[in-house]
This record gives structure tokens, C-alpha cells and sequence, in this order.
């Protein structure tokens, strides 16, 4: 398939902010695309060449997009920069100079999906001495033979932030329209936005078994490729594979045990909330294992934790989920997540690093063992199969600590002794609950302090004056929105924000981290890249037009960095709705 195909599919999807529109483009261009192809569209059009869990990165900087630009186009350094100041966007920069570029190849043709697709795979392979080189000359060949707006798009794909609002709904939707419409008979209507499949209960069967198949695989390219070819039962056949990760369940906050109980039921299994990171370990073919909740390995970072698993848990293959919980080395107290969320990206001294900020593994689920799938296994079922295979040792690798009842005063009293031991609050689980990767409703709650907290990502930010020059400060913060893809401005803070790091979140730290990720300036103005995760309490959510959410936190307040949130893992526009709808008995 020729590569401006896609692109111009790129632009009429940018070019519209209807959701609905959005999937019935998507999903009528993948109805004419070859199997062979499939993978590849599903991948670009997310804006990646790999899926989530690949541990291969691109690796590309701005300044090696600049020095590409240069090479291809024949344009100097600093022209490219100026351009990039105007527009802010370097796949904007590359079509505006690719439009009057001096320097033209004899030998330009016609660009496939499957060049740019390759060539942007092979710079992930590259190491060692003349890395950037090649890496250059890799992004310029595709370059000298691109079209201008063939080239905003490589460029954006290349630093992976492609910007045409495609997200996980959208994708879905796309694979249930383009490959099952011949059962569902899917009638779309622009003007009305909305559609009206002919059978509604085998269209939401449809869409059900797509999204559970990709909760599972993590890649669209793949559930894309299976719906395709082998349709219902071949998605419905879709199962974990132990040594891949999947999408961690994730619990919906309630104020308090009352409402926990009026969620999942009565009796329901009540444990320690631990303050620490969550963990998911694999064991297959002798082998271990660590994942966090974004999906990274960090097997390495924490060779204590591989050599608990091995010899206090029994059995060949499992998946076990877990929160990794810091401790202080002399009091043995639990301690704050930030102090060992150092050791997520560590690389080097890491022996040492685990004596100085050890953790305790707490293991709270079971999700496959013996090379059975346990996600539809009842709660009560696999934590008696946790219990027999998990041989506990305090500091080391426990099993979280619980209580099963349905009276409410017992449900305080435990939840009041885990906040004094230092935990963050309880979790509320649903006896009969099944496991389900990604979703927040139906099968556990989380029952933590009065004042909420959102996971946010910062969009912009401010240099600051005075004693703060040289600082970013108030920083635009945004959730997710999945469907669209985008992020969704919700308010600006700065309280909370340290001047020294010792004390807590920095304004020195926020700006190294945000600094390696600005696309754009203007006066005191900077705008980022969606990829840096605060914890933010706030006193209320507000409607308000201002924002992009339509939603304003009142007296929000910096926690801390969420270095195991991926910026797509931040709060969503919908849990924003439901706290905003349940608040002071809404």
C-alpha cells in the first residue's frame, strides 16, 4: 500500500473531532486494507511501529529530527529551528520546508506503508558507534522521497506523537465496523451522529469480545488481524500468555465502607491498600519475570523480588499481581511510594539500591497458574489457590492481609488499622468477582481518606520569576480521554510544589523531567508532550467552560510523580464525570 494512502486518511481524520466520524473513516479504510497490511495501519495509526509492551524504543530526539531535515532537505540547523519556533510542531516544520526544499534526489519514488513501517522498526535495533549516523540516514531516505505532507507525518510518527486523535475507543469501535458489519449491519449517520445497528445485543457482543481480547494482547494490531481472519470465535479464543503482560484491573474510589459494601456486596473480602507500585510476575520455563502496570519490564531493577518469587512460591507457571511496598531498613515501617520509585528506571548500582530502599512483595491475585487462564475464576477460588501455593515471609513476600465480612463496624475497625500501620486505606472485593484487565467497574473498590486524587498529566507549564527564574511552575494539568485519544486540560496547579527536592515534588524536578519534552514556546509559555503523571489531591470538581474536560479542580494539590503511570493510565474523562456526579450526594 502507497504510504500517501494513509496519510490522507491521517488528514480527514485530523480534521474532524467527531468521534463517531473518526471510526467510520478508520474502520472503511481497514475494510479495504490486505491481512498483510493490518498490523502495520493498526500500529501507524496509533502512532507507533511496536505495541505497548515492546520493550524497543525509537529513540529519536528533536535534535536528530533536525539533523534528518537538514540532510534530506538541504536546509540549515538553524532555519529548521527558527521554522520549528514558528510552528511548534516539527512535522508541521518538516511539510512547510519540505514544501521549498532546495535539494531534489533523482532517484525519489513512491513510498509503501511497509518502507515506512520498516525503516522506522530498524532505528529501535540500533547500538553503539555510529548510531546517529544511521539513525539520520534511516529517517532522511524516507524524507527525500516524501511529499511534504507525507513528511509531517513521519516526523510525528517518528517521535511518537502523530496527533490525529485516535484512540482505544476509536480503534474498537473500527474493528467491530469494518470486520462484523456483514451481521450487525451498521447504519452511521454524520448528520444525526449516531449509528443504528440492525441487532443491538450481537453488536455489543461484538464490541465486548474485541475489547477483552485486547485487554488481554495489548495490541490492536493483533486483535485487528484476528477479527479479520477467524472473527467471534477467534477473538473468543484469545488467552493470557504467561511472560507477556496484561492490562492490570484497576478500582473505582467510594467515600466509605458503607458505599464499598453497597458496591460489591455483602460479605465481601476486605485487604490492605498498600502505598507502594504495583507488580505484575510471570513465571514460565524456569524463568521470572517483573512487570509494573505501563507494561516495562524491570525484572533487573529488582533481582530480590525474582528471588522470592522462586523460592517462596510453588509452581511451574503463574501470573501473579501484586504491590511492591517500600520499607524502612531499622523500624521495618512501610514508607511512602516515592521513596523507592527510584529503583523503577534504575539501571545501575542496583544491589546496592535494594539494600538502601528495600520492598516487601505483597501479593493480593492470582491470574493464571499451571498454565490455565484464572480470569473467570471466582475471587474466593483464586485466594485459596494463593494461599496454598505461596510459602510468606515478612519483608520478603507475603500475601495481602484480609478480612471476609458483611458487618460494617469489623470493616472500620480493619480499615482504620491498616491506615495507623501506614497503608493508604482498604480495597473492597467482590467474593464472586471475576478478573477483568482494565476495568473499573463491578468487582472491587478502593476505600482510602476523605480528600480525592486524580492521576493527571501535565500539558503546559509557565517559566517562573523571581526566586523561581529558571523553573517551569504553574502547570496545566489534563486527563484522558480514551476514546478520542487527547488529552483534556481539567485546571492548573502549583501548590504542593517544593523549592528544594529533598522536601518532596520540585519545581527543579518537574522541569528536567519537562524540559526533554517541549514542543513549544512563546514568551513565559511552554507547552509538552503528554508524558509526565503528577498525583494531584483536590477539595472539589467544578463544571466549567474553561477547560477542554469542562471540568475545573478546586484547590488542587501536587502529590507526587506517578513514574509508574503511562500517560494513557492517567485518570479518564469518565471517572472524572463519576466522582464529579457522586461528590456531596450528587
Amino acid at each position: 500500500m502507497e504510504y500517501k494512502k494513509l496519510v490522507e486518511l491521517y488528514q480527514r481524520i485530523e480534521a474532524t473531532s467527531k468521534r463517531l466520524e473518526k471510526t467510520f473513516l478508520v474502520s472503511e479504510f481497514l475494510k479495504d486494507t490486505d491481512i498483510d497490511d493490518i498490523p502495520k495501519i493498526t500500529l501507524l495509526l496509533q502512532g507507533k511501529v511496536f505495541p505497548p509492551f515492546d520493550e524497543r524504543k525509537l529513540g529519536v530526539a528533536s535534535r536528530m529530527v533536525i539533523k534528518s531535515l537538514n540532510k534530506s532537505l538541504g536546509i540549515s540547523s538553524d532555519a529548521i529551528e527558527k521554522e520549528w519556533k514558528n510552528t511548534g510542531d516539527l512535522g508541521l516544520t518538516a511539510e512547510s520546508l519540505a514544501k521549498r526544499k532546495r535539494q531534489v534526489t533523482l532517484f525519489s519514488q513512491t513510498i509503501t506503508v511497509s518502507k515506512v513501517f520498516s525503516n522506522l522498526r530498524k532505528l529501535a535495533g540500533l547500538e553503539g558507534a555510529g548510531t546517529v549516523n544511521q539513525k539520520v540516514a534511516l529517517i532522511s531516505e524516507l524524507l527525500t522521497s516524501a511529499s511534504p505532507m507525507e513528511a509531517r507525518y513521519i516526523i510525528r510518527t517518528v517521535l511518537e506523537d502523530l496527533r490525529v486523535g485516535i484512540g482505544e475507543g476509536v480503534l474498537r469501535d473500527a474493528v467491530v465496523w469494518a470486520f462484523f458489519d456483514d451481521s450487525v449491519h451498521i447504519r452511521y449517520d454524520p448528520e444525526k451522529k449516531v449509528i443504528n445497528p440492525e441487532n443491538r445485543e450481537l453488536y455489543n457482543a461484538y464490541t465486548e469480545a474485541v475489547q477483552e481480547a485486547f485487554d488481554i494482547l495489548n495490541d490492536f494490531s493483533e486483535v485487528a488481524k484476528i477479527a479479520k481472519t477467524s472473527g467471534l470465535k477467534g477473538l473468543k479464543s484469545v488467552n493470557l500468555s504467561v511472560g507477556r503482560p496484561v492490562k492490570v484491573m484497576l478500582y473505582q474510589k467510594v467515600k466509605d465502607v458503607a458505599e464499598a459494601f453497597e458496591r460489591v456486596g455483602r460479605p465481601a473480602a476486605i485487604e490492605y491498600k498498600y502505598d507502594g507500585f504495583r507488580m505484575q510476575i510471570h513465571k514460565v520455563s524456569g524463568r521470572i519475570k517483573v512487570f509494573t502496570r505501563r507494561l516495562d519490564e524491570v525484572t533487573d531493577q529488582f533481582p530480590e523480588v525474582v528471588d522470592c518469587v522462586r523460592r517462596m512460591v510453588d509452581g511451574d507457571s503463574f501470573i501473579l499481581d501484586a504491590e511492591a511496598v517500600g520499607f524502612d531498613v531499622g523500624s521495618k515501617k512501610y514508607i511512602a511510594f516515592q521513596s523507592i520509585s527510584q529503583r523503577i528506571k534504575r539501571k545501575y548500582d542496583i544491589e546496592d539500591v535494594a539494600k538502601k530502599f528495600p520492598v516487601e512483595l505483597n501479593i493480593f491475585d492470582v491470574i493464571s497458574f499451571g498454565g490455565e487462564s484464572l480470569l473467570k475464576t471466582h475471587f474466593r477460588e483464586r485466594r485459596a489457590l494463593m494461599e496454598r501455593i505461596v510459602r510468606p515471609e515478612p519483608y520478603r513476600l507475603v500475601i495481602a492481609k484480609q478480612v471476609v465480612t458483611d458487618d460494617p463496624a469489623k470493616a472500620q475497625k480493619f480499615y482504620d488499622e491498616s491506615l495507623a500501620a501506614g497503608n493508604e486505606g482498604v480495597m473492597f472485593k467482590n467474593l464472586d468477582g471475576i478478573y477483568k484487565p482494565g476495568s473499573r467497574v463491578g468487582y472491587g473498590v478502593k476505600v482510602k481518606p476523605v480528600m480525592e486524587s486524580l492521576d493527571l498529566v501535565i500539558v503546559a507549564a509557565e517559566w517562573g520569576e523571581g526566586k523561581r527564574s529558571g523553573w517551569l511552575t504553574s502547570f496545566s494539568l489534563a486527563c484522558y480521554d480514551p476514546d478520542s485519544g487527547s488529552f483534556l486540560e481539567i485546571g492548573k496547579v502549583g501548590t504542593g510544589v517544593k523549592e528544594k527536592v529533598e522536601l518532596g515534588v520540585s519545581f527543579e524536578q518537574l522541569t528536567e523531567l519537562l524540559k526533554q519534552v517541549i514542543t513549544k514556546e512563546k514568551g513565559r509559555n511552554v507547552w509538552v508532550k503528554p508524558m509526565v503523571v503528577v498525583e494531584v489531591n483536590f477539595e472539589e470538581i467544578q463544571k466549567s467552560p474553561t477547560y477542554s474536560s469542562g471540568y475545573a479542580l478546586r484547590f488542587p494539590r501536587v502529590i507526587r510523580v506517578r513514574d509508574d503511570r503511562s500517560p494513557e493510565e492517567c485518570s479518564d474523562l469518565a471517572l472524572v464525570e463519576d466522582l464529579y456526579s457522586h461528590q456531596r450526594g450528587r
